[in-house]
């Protein structure tokens, strides 16, 4: 087994902890843990709002301290903070213990992408990162889809499970002390800070881009499984669905050479007519099941490629920096889902979802016309060759 097969796999375990299992999992586990610890609004707003600013530190905070430690310390990091928080999730007292460890878990996912992204960067030859990044990225589905069965089968004893997740990121915490390699990142190690690839115009467009897609998908990620509960879905459909939202993602690995065989702009237009397309068919498909798995399904697809676009965007566009342009990528898509979620909520109460779901669905075309740019040269692995 090649040193690039055991990095890409290793850090598409670790995304599928750090994203499927301490983040997006909490939700369909939410009802059980309610009842058995009482959650009021307050606790799980609390929650909501610091699983989001921990994920925007937490990236930034990845991001300079891979490119002056190195990504093996930070990749550690990350699989050693979502065990942490995942087994004291399984074992929380009480609801301040819970919402505490659900924050710990959640400051994971800020801190796994970086690493994996300056890992890549440096340890996998040019002609073979693209599909190494994208295949990593799209860990996230193989979370998700993970989760949704879990959840399907075991939700009443929802300690076991998170029992059973910390055993998995505690595995995937030792294969990327194994397998990540532990040389500095690409950036700069001291002295003042140069925010100048930062106002690149194709990373003014990439801030853009990602900011309205992450807006956008506000609609399915927060909004998605409320709607069709509202709509009569029983709790297992729900977790059915996002089970679908999951296996479909895990297209997005081919996000690599899709872009490199039709071109990164192409793929990034045609998957946000996508992600638009699905929020339509989640919308109309509330009352008719088959047209809203099908739009969950068309949903996962898009959205884990337009990460992969995004992820490759942005360590392209700073290829001296790739940790810091994933960053860039990453943080903006949170903050584009924090910014998009309360005006989905005011557009659901004021006109409901036959206004909320067609305007955010027309959100994501508002990205189309933005563009990359000259793709710049990644530097040279030292010593790498096309056979890895």
């Amino acid at each position: 087994m090649s040193a690039v097969y055991r990095l890409t796999w290793s850090g598409f375990a670790l995304i599928a902890v750090t994203y499927g299992l301490a983040r997006f999992a909490y939700g369909l586990f939410l009802p059980e843990m309610s009842q058995e610890l009482g959650l009021g609004r307050v606790v799980s707003g609390f929650i909501g709002g610091g699983v989001f600013l921990g994920y925007c530190v937490a990236i930034v905070a990845a991001a300079v301290a891979t490119e002056r430690l190195g990504p093996r310390v930070v990749a550690v990091a990350a699989g050693g903070v979502a065990t942490l928080g995942l087994l004291g999730i399984s074992f929380a007292p009480n609801a301040g213990v819970l919402a505490a460890c659900v924050l710990v878990a959640g400051l994971s996912t800020g801190l796994s992408s970086p690493p994996l992204a300056a890992a890549i960067s440096t340890a996998v030859p040019g002609a073979r990162r693209a599909a190494a990044n994208t295949i990593v990225n799209a860990g996230a589905g193989a979370g998700i889809a993970l989760s949704g069965p879990a959840a399907i089968l075991i939700g009443a004893a929802w300690r076991d499970a998170y029992l059973g997740f910390a055993a998995v990121a505690a595995l995937s915490t030792v294969a990327s002390f194994l397998f990540t390699p532990s040389r500095p990142g690409a950036g700069p190690v001291g002295g003042a800070f140069d925010w100048r690839p930062f106002l690149r115009p194709e990373m003014r467009a990439l801030v853009a881009a990602s900011f309205l897609t992450g807006a956008a998908s506000t609609a399915g990620w927060t909004f998605g499984a409320d709607l069709l509960a509202s709509a009569s879905w029983g709790r297992q459909e729900v977790a059915a669905f996002w089970t679908v939202i999951g296996v479909a993602g895990l297209v997005g690995a081919w996000a690599g050479r899709l872009s490199e065989r039709f071109g990164l702009d192409l793929v990034h237009r045609a998957m946000l007519a996508g992600l638009a397309a699905a929020i339509a068919l989640v919308g109309a498909g509330m009352l008719h099941p088959p047209i809203a798995v099908i739009g969950g399904a068309l949903f996962g697809i898009a959205y884990i490629t337009l990460t992969g676009v995004y992820l490759l965007w942005g360590v392209e566009a700073m290829a001296e920096r790739p940790a810091s342009g994933l960053g860039v990528a990453f943080l903006m898509i949170a903050v584009g889902q924090t910014v998009g979620a309360p005006v989905f909520g005011a557009l659901l109460q004021g006109g409901g979802p036959t206004v909320a779901m067609p305007a955010f669905a027309g959100l994501a075309l508002l990205a189309l016309p933005l563009r990359r740019g000259p793709k710049r040269l990644a530097p040279p692995v030292p010593g790498a060759s096309a056979s890895g």
